[in-house]
């Protein structure tokens, strides 16, 4: 089996997620052109969902968009 790095895996597009060996989250990765306010919708409900993420961590006070803090 041929080993490719993280980088290599995703399109320029593409948004990806590191998990540690334990299952915890770790980090977000975001494609170049892109930030944090980006952050589509259903990896934020799949954070919220599946890693136990607070999502008042995603939306400030005075706005419905989602963002990462």
């Amino acid at each position: 089996m041929t080993k490719i790095t993280f980088e290599e895996a995703l399109e320029d597009d593409d948004w990806g997620l590191i998990v540690d060996k334990t299952g915890k989250l770790k980090g977000l990765f975001i494609p170049d052109g892109a930030d944090e306010d980006d952050v589509p919708e259903e990896i934020i409900q799949l954070c919220i969902r599946y890693f136990g993420i607070d999502p008042e961590e995603f939306y400030s006070d005075d706005d419905e968009n989602p963002t990462v803090h």
